[in-house]
């Protein structure tokens, strides 16, 4: 049941709104209960064709030859897809606002990356059909070396997952391994804390398993036009994807969906509906391409694995003084949305608590593993849980109840963040003295007076402490930075200023000119191709000290590989309307 609690939130809502607060039907649930809602696949057309994919058994394995001979003789066979019929067969999905660089193909060129990933499409008169000419394409691969864990990723030497990021990290304004946060100094406050306490935590991938699995159905419209019934949770990332992807301009594709049998956050990164469009251009038909429940569970992209470093220094009467989080986030073998996911959670740490010392590594890595995507407040939601488990033990170690030790270093109002914002709006005050109320967990009378009103904002709690930085974030090895290991920031500083400026790829209007597109085959004659486009301490704890293990210290990136053959096609601007950017913070 909802509660509104205008005693301890009396200036935060307008009680004459007419939505927030009211019990309002959504306008879809009653067609959702009588089952008269109509989903991508309740959409029938004359003609429909079924496409599959075949994909590859290997983690890292390189691909020798490719016979579809026997496939494209096969009964009910339209077309058989390689990577050469795709018209931009590279592309990552926030490329939309020029965040990133293209590095995953729609079918697999020379090499896959992980065990599932596309290698031909199999376009035929019925799924039965098509799944049996699926078995009769012959791929021979080379098995290669893979890697699997994060950190093992990361060190010099690993097998390269991504060719496009050759030390398997993401690249961030093509200068940074990681994203980083630095808030005063972290090292000086560990050495006079009376407790330093360090934890480990680890998250598994998850499968979001909707009821609809991944799917799209393309069909041909009049002028040139293709129509398509998507699951997409944002059509717009699934047409601007698509357009990119298949050459043509986002006026000639009429997108249709709204209705998602279950989405979570994986049905973001259109898996289907580029070849749904490219199989209906190149045959003239309806395509329909639909993942099975097999295929949804181990090829849909998960929540991303993350592993996460929590250390604290904590003083008895229960003050953290300072936090240095380091943490990984499992891209899997390529981007998608694993670098957003980076930035998400470096703008949350270190939680909603005022701490006065702040250090965070947030990496990206890239691993011989399905590529993991959106979910459900993902880049926040494994971290929180690692912060709030860390809290736990944070008060065991300080001997304090845990609400009570949650009140205690909880933000208030006018507190300085890390990020050199002043909080405000804060609430956890109140939340945890409710939580303990309806829990009938008894709580002090002193903890139950606290406000996250009153004590904040001044003295230390308002201020930017002078902070210590380092160049570890700089690609490269050590030996050939410039710059030197550490330099501090005089107290007050509120911006860091970049020494070089990000270049974005596809950028317009007076900014850097687009990339271009690479091509990794010939393109076949067969197929025509369209046009591009404070409370008060509480008594000492008789908790014994807990040595803390030594920084962690980011091992060097083996040296980048080769670079690719420059690509042979035109160069072409990124699709899309002017739109504001979330990455950046600004309309491009």
């Amino acid at each position: 049941m909802l509660e509104m609690r205008k005693d301890l939130f009396a200036d935060e809502r307008d009680d004459n709104l007419n939505v927030i607060g009211k019990g309002i039907q959504r306008q879809d649930m009653p067609g959702h209960v009588t089952g008269l809602t109509r989903y991508f696949d309740d959409h029938g057309f004359d003609g429909l064709l079924h496409l599959k994919v075949v994909r590859s058994p290997h983690a890292s394995a390189r691909i020798r030859s490719i016979d579809v001979s026997a496939a494209a003789r096969a009964p009910g066979v339209k077309r058989v897809l390689r990577a050469a019929d795709v018209p931009v067969n590279k592309n990552t999905l926030l490329s939309l606002i020029n965040f990133g660089k293209d590095d995953e193909p729609s079918l697999a060129v020379d090499k896959v990356h992980y065990v599932g990933e596309p290698v031909v499409a199999i376009i035929a008169e019925s799924e039965a059909q098509a799944l049996a000419a699926k078995a009769l394409v012959r791929i021979d691969y080379e098995p290669m070396p893979a890697v699997f864990d994060v950190e093992e990723a990361l060190k010099p030497g690993a097998p390269v997952v991504n060719e496009t990021y050759p030390a398997n990290y993401f690249e961030y304004h093509e200068r940074f391994d990681h994203q980083k946060l630095r808030f005063g100094d972290v090292e000086r406050a560990f050495a006079g804390a009376d407790m330093v306490l360090e934890h480990r935590y680890q998250m598994s991938p998850i499968e979001h398993a909707p009821t609809e699995t991944n799917g799209s159905i393309a069909a041909p419209e009049q002028n040139g036009r293709f129509v398509v019934h998507s699951c997409a949770q944002g059509l717009f990332f699934a047409l601007g994807t698509t357009a990119k992807i298949v050459a043509v301009e986002s006026n000639r594709l009429h997108f249709i969906g709204g209705t998602v049998g279950g989405g979570f956050g994986g049905k973001v990164d259109s898996l289907t509906e580029p070849l749904a469009v490219l199989g209906s251009m190149v045959t003239g038909r309806p395509v329909r391409f639909v993942l099975d429940r097999e295929e949804e569970m181990l090829y849909g992209s998960p929540r991303g694995a993350e592993r996460i470093y929590i250390k604290d220094g904590l003083m008895r009467d229960g003050r953290i003084v300072a936090r240095s989080i380091r943490s990984y986030f499992d891209a899997g073998a390529y981007t998608r949305l694993s670098s957003y996911a980076a930035i998400k959670c470096t703008a949350h740490l270190p939680g909603p608590y005022w701490i006065p010392n702040v250090a965070s590594d947030v990496h990206v890595a890239y691993t011989n593993r399905c590529p993991s995507t959106a979910m459900r407040g993902f880049g926040i939601t494994a971290v929180d849980f690692a912060l709030e488990v860390q809290m736990d033990r944070l008060a065991e170690a300080a001997g304090m109840d845990p609400m009570e030790f949650r009140i205690l270093n909880a933000y208030r109002d006018g507190d300085m963040k890390p990020h050199r914002r002043k909080a405000s709006n804060t609430a956890l005050i109140e939340c945890v003295q409710v939580a303990a109320g309806k829990a009938n967990w008894p709580i002090s009378e002193q903890a139950q007076r606290q406000s996250s009103l009153t004590g904040g904002g001044a003295g230390e709690r308002a201020q930017i402490p002078a902070t210590v930085l380092d160049a570890r974030g700089q690609i490269g090895r050590p030996e050939t930075r410039q710059s030197g290991p550490t330099q501090t920031l005089p107290a007050g500083t509120s911006r860091i200023a970049l020494s070089k400026q990000p270049v974005m790829e596809g950028a317009r209007d007076g900014r850097a000119a687009p990339t271009q597109v690479p091509r990794y085959e010939p393109a076949r004659a067969a197929m025509t191709t369209p046009p591009p486009y404070p409370p008060p301490p509480t008594a000492p704890s008789p908790y014994q000290p807990v040595a803390g293990q030594q920084p962690h210290q980011p091992p060097p990136p083996p040296s980048p590989a080769a670079p690719a053959p420059a690509p042979a096609a035109p160069a072409q601007t990124q699709h899309g309307a002017v739109r504001f950017s979330s990455v950046f913070g600004r309309r491009r």
